[in-house]
């Protein structure tokens, strides 16, 4: 029996526009640097994951076999760049204009219940991106099984990433995330990261679990 062809244009992923101007994070990151992991680096993800999809889709239309660990380990590294990265440019906006500071409203209720302090978080955020492995994310997520925020080290998109948890926050701490601005002072990347987070739309992630 031959294999029914597939007529459907299937949906692809698609690279989000930057919700700011990509200057607006000067100094603590560069129009270079913006630009280059956004246009670049985000949508080489894009790409990697369409990529991957055609390939599955080719595979169905002429019935023929792909190797399925490699594609579908190669999908979720690209995926998981693509939503890490979506997530990541809103949670960010210029100092002193939605960026920076300290959180309010239910955010700053939470992390006062949960470590006691803003400036204790702060802390814990810092080390566990820092330390984190390799190319990697620290991440602000909320487990909805014990109703409490916890912070992850993601390793590589899709590694350590706990399924029952939704992420309110995330920082890439891949080089290519600063390699232009910073060289390889990841420190100061990260000191830089809280001079321009947006605790308003990590605000609302909370508010829409």
């Amino acid at each position: 029996m031959a294999e029914q062809k597939m007529t459907t244009t299937q949906k692809k992923y698609q690279l989000p526009p930057l919700p700011y101007a990509p200057d607006a994070l000067e100094p603590q990151i560069s129009r270079e640097q913006l630009s280059l992991h956004h246009d670049k680096h985000h949508q080489a993800y894009v790409t990697g994951a369409n990529a991957n999809l055609e390939k599955l889709e080719k595979a169905r239309q002429e019935g023929s076999e792909v190797d399925m660990k490699a594609l579908l380990k190669e999908l979720s590294f690209n995926i998981g760049g693509h939503i890490l990265h979506t997530l990541f440019w809103p949670n960010l906006a210029p100092a002193g204009k939605g960026g920076g500071g300290k959180p309010g409203g239910a955010l700053a209720d939470l992390i006062e219940r949960e470590w006691g302090s803003f400036d204790r978080f702060k802390a814990e955020f810092t080390k566990a991106a820092a330390s984190a492995e390799g190319s990697g994310w620290a991440a602000l997520a909320y487990c909805t099984l014990t109703d409490r925020p916890m912070i992850m080290q993601i390793e590589k998109h899709n590694n350590h990433v706990y399924p029952t948890f939704k992420i309110l926050m995330v920082l890439d701490v891949w080089e290519h995330a600063y390699y232009v601005d910073y060289r390889n002072n990841r420190a100061g990347f990260i000191d830089g990261f809280w001079e321009i987070v947006n605790w308003e739309t990590v605000n609302k992630r909370l508010e829409n679990l």
